[in-house]
């Protein structure tokens, strides 16, 4: 059984709004991080990869925009743009299904709401308009309600892993019949909720990160519905697990090995590797384990998180897309497979397989 195609992407990044701003972005090879505005951002940090002149207001117009927080924002705006300069084949919503990937939702909007419910007038006089922001779901859910999508809509979270998870979860849907297009992603927000959260997380190894936001988007289609000789590229197989007592090296091999021989893809068929890189222990055992697969083989390394910042549980996807723009250049990719691996502090890991057209 042929897997999954994606046939469009669309992102909204450090680079700008688009895929047109990504994909010069990243052939520019610039990093994205700015210094930051104390008066703005009350974080610890100095500087971090930013959406530049993101304003929700500005980018979505007035209306139903009031409550809406940077997350949900970046969200919608990212679909938004998928639908507008990606279109796929006329429906009314009912068989496109949403799935999109997380760490908390907004940190920002549940530190907001559990803070009012200390500071405002009792009894606890919080904005009622604020509390669907602090539900995990709250991004996808406005996504289908801006854009008619009525099929199933999922939210997946998993670290550094979720935009993985959510490829995942997309592929099933579509194996099962449950919807014909699924627009499948992950997306983040910077704020100074979570730059503290990060803060006190991080370990010394980790010290200097550089935080990101944004969010990617796909468009899954069934093989069947996209021309042989259109797509972007076969979704050939998803596989995810936990570190296990082996460490990280050796999890991740078995991980990468495994969804090799599952595909039954040798190391002559794959042209590029994309890791996550988190920095630190894990980054570093992350690329332990890709060079014990690939050491010896003419693959190409795609980077990502080096020029838009850490960008948590939207960084699998931006993995993807970042393939994909590499892959338009590069005559020698057409029918062979890209490798996106994942690590997570917290123990996830994963990698897909893509087979690009």
């Amino acid at each position: 059984m042929r897997g999954p195609v994606i046939s469009g992407w669309s992102a909204v990044s450090p680079y700008g709004i688009g895929r047109h701003a990504f994909v010069e972005g990243a052939r520019s090879g610039h990093s994205t991080a700015v210094d930051l505005d104390p008066g703005t951002w009350t974080g610890p940090d100095e500087q971090a990869c930013l959406v530049p002149d993101f304003n929700i207001r500005d980018v979505l117009g007035r209306k139903g925009t009031r409550s809406m927080d940077r997350v949900t924002g970046l969200a919608v705006t990212a679909v938004g743009r998928l639908l507008k300069d990606s279109p796929g084949p006329e429906t009314d919503g009912t068989r496109v299904a949403l799935v999109l990937g997380t760490n908390t939702g907004s940190a920002q909007s549940m530190m907001d709401l559990a803070r009012d419910t200390f500071t405002q007038d009792k009894p606890y006089h919080v904005d009622p308009s604020h509390f669907p922001n602090t539900v995990m779901n709250c991004a996808s859910g406005q996504c289908a309600i801006w854009y008619g999508l009525r099929g199933p809509n999922a939210t997946v979270a998993a670290g550094r892993s979720s935009g993985l998870e959510a490829l995942n979860y997309a592929r099933r849907m579509l194996v099962s019949e449950r919807a014909d297009t699924v627009l499948c992603g992950a997306v983040e927000e910077y704020s100074a909720a979570r730059s503290w959260l990060e803060h006190h997380t991080r370990d010394e190894d980790e010290a200097g990160t550089t935080l990101g936001e944004g969010c990617a988007v796909l468009r899954l289609e069934p093989a069947a519905s996209v021309p042989e000789d259109t797509g972007l590229a076969e979704v050939l197989l998803v596989e995810a697990g936990v570190v296990g007592a082996e460490g990280v090296a050796a999890s991740l091999e078995q991980c990468v090995r495994r969804a090799l021989r599952r595909a039954d893809v040798d190391l002559a068929q794959v042209w590029a590797v994309s890791p996550s890189s988190p920095a630190g222990r894990v980054g570093a055992e992350e690329r332990q384990a890709l060079t014990a697969v690939f050491g010896e083989a003419e693959t190409a390394w795609v980077p990502q998180s080096a020029l838009i910042g850490d960008t948590s549980a939207a960084t699998a996807a931006f993995q993807i897309v970042s393939v994909l723009t590499a892959a338009e250049n590069a005559p020698d990719a057409r029918g062979r497979v890209a490798v996106i691996t994942s690590v997570d502090r917290d123990g996830a890991i994963g990698c897909a397989l893509l087979r690009l057209r």
